[in-house]
């Protein structure tokens, strides 16, 4: 397996990214972020077609909708285009490849947008009254407490484990993070509008997928579930043609959080319903894969650092200081176990899905 299509950052990322789509053959666009990375470059998200432009049927794999989740997502990308599998594809299918559709989070080991926002959150219509969240409203300053240690930070983790005594796994999960949008600063926000992330996956839609017969999204993430196993999740509707057709393609394996199969909830403003709102004249299936890394537990502690961190900048010195470093390097590690093993799952997982999905198509 091809473990070198990794990288160690973004800017080596994309750059192995826009090598491996040229020598695929692919045709690349670019969308350029209007931020720039911690080294002072450039920020972009890029796109890679292959197949023939008058496909009836496209796969779209996307990577980093959670920024710093795009390391497995780049590496699926990259190493696929360097197999004979991205010159092999089957008549009337096309391949568009969407790398770093969070191009700021990825730069900055962050899960959110430049906006602060959860970009899987961000998907809902912002012309209708927001998602109500009356359980995040409770517990905000407990989620993100003002300290991270010391009698501060104890208090509001005996808050947050009293309310799941009393309130069970289900309701605690999804008041933390079903989606939440009063709190800007806090976790799993999604905003008060479309962030720069949505309106290019929304121009993306417009120009590539809009006249398909067939689209099918795999959108990689990481972080939740057993270590290295890659979960297809679907957020499909109970038996609609949809889930049928992803039951059919990904088996078993396929998890499905209307019937509650996942362990990620059914959530407001997913990626998956801003591509069924974009293309809705299209026979779409949709798919998270999602890879396990460490306990969920650890999940919450690095990404809760992560968001007081960028509260108190100022407080521990700027991102040069150990404790920013220290903070950084957690998150990294969570969403990116940076091991050989690790890699090779990864690897394996995605070529079978990519090829399940490709087929889908292929069979109608």
């Amino acid at each position: 397996m091809d473990l070198k299509s990794f990288s160690a950052d973004y800017g080596e990322a994309r750059e192995k990214f826009l090598a491996a789509a040229g020598a695929a053959g692919a045709t690349l666009s670019r969308y350029d972020n209007p931020n720039r990375g911690p080294h002072g470059e450039a920020l972009a998200t890029d796109a890679a077609w292959l197949g023939p432009g008058d496909a009836s049927s496209v796969a779209v794999l996307i990577s980093g909708t959670h920024g710093v989740e795009g390391f497995c997502g780049s590496g699926a990308q990259v190493a696929w285009l360097r197999d004979d599998a991205a010159r092999r594809l089957p008549r009337g299918v096309a391949v568009l490849l969407v790398h770093a559709i969070n191009p700021h989070g990825f730069a900055w080991l962050r899960r959110v947008t430049e906006e602060g926002v959860d970009l899987n959150r961000n998907h809902v219509d912002f012309t209708r009254p927001l998602p109500q969240n009356p359980g995040y409203d409770e517990l905000a300053d407990a989620f993100v407490p003002a300290e991270i240690e010391g009698p501060v930070f104890e208090a509001a983790m005996e808050r947050l484990r009293a309310y799941r005594r009393k309130n069970g796994d289900v309701a605690y999960f999804t008041a933390y993070s079903a989606g939440q949008y009063r709190h800007a600063d806090g976790v799993f926000y999604g905003g008060t509008g479309p962030t720069w992330s949505r309106r290019t996956t929304e121009a993306i839609c417009a120009r590539f997928l809009k006249d398909r017969k067939r689209v099918a999204g795999v959108d990689f993430h990481t972080g939740l579930g057993p270590h290295g196993y890659g979960e297809p999740i679907c957020h499909h509707g109970l038996d609609t043609p949809a889930l049928m057709r992803a039951r059919a393609w990904y088996g078993d394996s396929l998890t499905e959080s209307a019937r509650g199969t996942t362990s990620s909830q059914a959530r407001s403003g997913l990626t998956h319903f801003g591509y069924e709102r974009a293309l809705p004249a299209v026979a779409l299936n949709f798919v998270t894969l999602e890879y396990g890394t460490y306990a969920r537990e650890q999940g919450g502690k690095v990404f809760r650092e992560d968001h007081w961190l960028h509260r108190n900048l100022d407080k521990v010195g700027g991102f040069d200081s150990p404790r920013a470093k220290a903070i950084k390097a957690a998150i990294r590690k969570h969403f990116f176990p940076d091991q050989d093993a690790w890699k090779e799952m990864v690897l394996w997982r995605a070529f079978q899905v990519i090829r399940q999905t490709v087929q889908g198509l292929a069979a109608g």
